[in-house]
């Protein structure tokens, strides 16, 4: 029977702790980038320029049709390198990654939420000499946020997780300094157990919270 020995692996918290930091910063900085890069291809999918809705549902096609880790890779290894000749540090390719993929949801989430709004109200809106502006950030912008919240809690929540693919470029995240930690201990029960505590304990709530707040939403429909 195997015998569990959390004690040797827990002389090495400090690298699961660290691990944890790694990946609550990668999740919000990602996230943080990828509402930015999520507002412009929302809005280039909603101007009336066919060259920008082309290009910005190019690039939201590209990254939600091909696997994360997928892009990671060939973004580290292959692309900058090979293609451009130029290297760039692990983390700053996991963070660009991370972005890029995460918003291409989020323009997604955006545009649904806006053109859910009653094309009405726009139009009333412009009628009282309205700029276009005005009516998106006074008329549409309050009603669509109301919308997008759900959906969009509920990427960033599946954005902590999609961290862990960054282990495939040694980033230290907290599943890359969990596979540090066992090739110290040689435990990877207790090893890999530890790490899955950490991702339940950070994501539970948030889970919880997001299921909450979408029932909240609903019943004030």
């Amino acid at each position: 029977m195997y015998k569990w020995d959390f004690f040797t692996v827990s002389q090495s918290f400090d690298l699961f702790l660290n691990g944890l930091l790694n990946t609550f910063l990668y999740t919000a900085g990602s996230i943080a980038c990828g509402v930015v890069v999520g507002l412009i291809a929302c809005f280039a999918r909603l101007s009336r320029y066919v060259v920008l809705r082309l290009a910005a549902r190019t690039y939201q096609e590209i990254f939600r049709c091909t696997p994360l880790l997928v892009q990671i890779m060939w973004a580290y290894y292959y692309a900058l390198p090979l293609l451009l000749g130029i290297s760039i540090p692990n983390y700053a390719a996991g963070l660009a990654t991370l972005s890029l993929y995460v918003g291409s949801f989020y323009a997604e989430i955006f545009r649904g939420g806006i053109n859910a709004i009653d094309r009405g109200q726009s139009e009333a809106a412009a009628a009282t000499g309205m700029s276009q502006f005005q009516v998106m950030r006074h008329v549409i912008l309050p009603q669509a946020v109301k919308k997008m919240l759900p959906a969009f809690i509920n990427q960033s929540v599946i954005q902590v997780k999609n961290t862990s693919l960054l282990y495939a470029i040694s980033v230290a995240e907290l599943t890359y300094m969990t596979y540090v930690v066992n090739g110290e201990t040689y435990r990877p029960m207790e090893s890999y157990t530890i790490a899955a505590v950490m991702y339940f304990a950070m994501l539970f709530p948030l889970t919880q919270f997001a299921d909450r707040f979408e029932r909240r939403m609903q019943r004030s429909d």
